[in-house]
């Protein structure tokens, strides 16, 4: 909190200047901005060239320790439509909240999808703490709702009605594009489920955190992790990663799976000693700079992590 308040006071003293040079160069597109790959994906996915769209957090970042600027506050207020996930990791948003004009319209892909609480305790093996205070009473949601099909087709159908209301003009180009992304993406839900229909097993092996939980609850699979989605945890125990060890020999696990950006040590040590391969499979929660800068969709993130699921599921 201490950080937001330096942050709004900079804000205060910046912004007044800063509006009249970037109002010169508004080419009268919509403003869009996107916090995170997610938000930034599904506003692409229906504006093309038709919107003014960036994204906030730096590519290839670790977004559970993002924090934002003087500079990024002032992107916020000046936007028409800001998208942010809405979870507890978003929690500074409240600050600016009282900053922000009717120009700005807050879209949050948590109010706009189904949401679970955090992850079944069944599935995490480390004996460490968990970021949920569950002997408290207190419920968090997982924050990773896109990583459901379903919920991305509800984000992108919810977005697009938002963009459309604020620019009629283009409603027909928006209403296609959005409408094309669904399209693929229903086909691309079906081929999953025909996967795990057809799959020899209905379980992974996590040697990292776990932000799959949707995916997991779409399409019946079980999962076993050194550490949930949004823990902020590095390294694991020694009884963390003899249990991983001994469950991928128990039920014969061919794969090891980590997230992208992420250290494989841990995977590549339960690798090595259950005879596992190890794989990547890509939460998008963030994506590479080079990934970024080459165009790369959450459809085709999706599309890599069904081939890998073929692999880990058989």
């Amino acid at each position: 909190m201490k950080r937001i308040f330096i942050i709004m006071l900079s804000v205060l003293l910046i912004f007044s200047s800063c509006k009249k040079n970037e109002e010169i160069e508004d080419d009268g597109r919509l403003k869009i901005t996107a916090l995170n790959f997610p938000s930034f994906d599904a506003a692409r996915a229906i504006v093309g060239e038709d919107a003014d769209l960036s994204m906030l957090m730096p590519s290839g970042s670790e977004v559970h320790t993002f924090e934002p600027t003087a500079e990024d506050v002032i992107r916020i207020i000046d936007s028409d439509i800001f998208i942010y996930t809405g979870g507890e990791s978003d929690e500074w948003i409240n600050g600016i909240l009282s900053s922000l004009t009717e120009k700005t319209h807050l879209f949050s892909l948590m109010d706009n999808a189904d949401h679970l609480l955090g992850e079944d305790e069944v599935g995490i093996i480390a004996e460490s703490d968990h970021d949920h205070d569950h002997e408290s009473g207190h419920k968090t949601y997982d924050e990773h709702v896109w990583t459901s099909i379903e919920n991305y087709i509800s984000i992108i159908e919810s977005l697009k009605d938002l963009i459309v209301s604020l620019d009629a003009e283009n409603a027909a180009s928006y209403e296609e594009r959005a409408s094309s992304y669904i399209e693929k993406l229903n086909a691309l839900e079906s081929e999953y489920s025909e996967t795990v229909e057809n799959a020899k097993r209905k379980t992974l092996i996590f040697a990292d955190r776990f932000p799959f939980l949707y995916l997991a609850e779409e399409f019946g699979l079980s999962y076993f992790a050194a550490f949930p989605g949004c823990s902020d945890q590095t390294e694991a125990s020694a009884k963390t990663v003899a249990r991983l060890i001994d469950k991928v020999k128990e039920e014969g696990i061919p794969v090891v799976l980590h997230l992208e950006l992420s250290n494989t040590m841990l995977s590549n040590v339960v690798a090595d000693e259950s005879g596992a391969a190890v794989m990547e499979l890509n939460s998008a929660q963030n994506i590479s700079r080079r990934d970024f800068n080459s165009g790369l969709t959450y459809l085709e993130i999706l599309e890599n992590n069904l081939n890998v699921l073929k692999e880990a599921l058989n």
